[in-house]
């Protein structure tokens, strides 16, 4: 499978993405898509980690899968047992979904979803407002919720009570949410988005440096992206993805002042008969913005 030849913006988006094929392609269960193997449930207990503080003590080896944890950072495994908390967070590239903040949603008083495409946004916001034909999230709300030792509809509850806004954002702006100022957050999750979004390492350098500045001191980074990856496709749709190796990743952060806490890899598990994408290992990261 070829990538795109020109490469798929925001702009793209717009007019091509369809947020409801994504959501049932990638979404519809806890396994996520067949080709992609475990990538949604190691997503979903790498963030239960980070977040729950729920009965269940989610080590790395816990995960149950073939990752690679970069112990250089802090030298032993973090384990962070829900100790996060904070007044606002803000999910910086939610598409229509609202899996990247399930876990969290307990520990913010605010949460702020956000896409480029309005399409998305619409879905999000035909969702919390329970509107017929919204999508289906139950499936990943009980998983999350066995993992972090919650009641989904309580869960469920908890998150469309939480989140105050849906805005549009673009990543390549200096202030992503412009004209909107929002406040300093304690938290930004930012999950397959940037790479997505940014043609190229520079535009992901000053999109990253727009995520930072939307953190108060000593907020919390938490990213999940792919590396080696140059396409994805919904349907039959393709979209181009900007390659990124860890260590693009390492020195943009390192070089914005952040602290890299934790840099969990899983790599791919059978690249050559996956026909929806071409990654090589997905990534979560936890990073710390300095406290002033």
């Amino acid at each position: 499978m070829s990538e795109p030849t020109t490469f798929t913006e925001g702009e793209f988006y717009e007019g091509h993405f369809d947020s409801r094929a994504y959501a049932k392609n990638f979404y519809s269960c806890p396994s996520g898509q067949a080709d992609e193997k475990n990538f949604l449930t190691f997503v979903l207990r790498c963030l239960s980690r980070v977040f729950s503080a729920g009965k269940q003590s989610l080590s790395i080896e816990s995960l149950g899968l073939n990752v690679l944890l970069f112990r250089d950072y802090f030298g032993t495994n973090v384990c962070f047992k829900g100790e996060h908390k904070g007044k606002l967070l803000i999910d910086v590239g939610s598409g229509p979904s609202i899996h990247s903040v399930l876990s969290a949603c307990d520990h913010y008083d605010e949460i702020v979803l956000s896409d480029f495409a309005s399409n998305n946004r619409r879905e999000i916001e035909k969702w919390l407002k329970n509107q017929e034909g919204s999508l289906d999230w139950k499936p990943v709300l009980q998983y999350v919720c066995e993992l972090d030792g919650k009641i989904p509809s309580k869960l469920e509850a908890t998150l469309k009570q939480r989140v105050k806004k849906v805005l549009k954002c673009d990543v390549r702006l200096e202030n992503p949410f412009d004209p909107h100022t929002l406040e300093p957050a304690d938290c930004v999750i930012t999950s397959l988005c940037l790479e997505a979004a940014c043609k190229d390492i520079q535009t992901y350098c000053r999109a990253l440096h727009g995520l930072t500045k939307l953190l108060g001191p000593g907020g919390l980074l938490v990213m999940i992206g792919v590396l080696g990856e140059s396409f994805y496709k919904v349907d039959e749709q393709l979209f181009s993805c900007l390659r990124l190796s860890q260590d693009n990743i390492k020195e943009v952060l390192s070089g914005l002042g952040l602290s890299i806490h934790e840099f969990t890899i899983l790599p791919a598990a059978d690249r050559q008969n996956n026909a929806v994408s071409d990654f090589e290992a997905i990534f979560h990261l936890v990073a710390r913005k300095p406290s002033e």
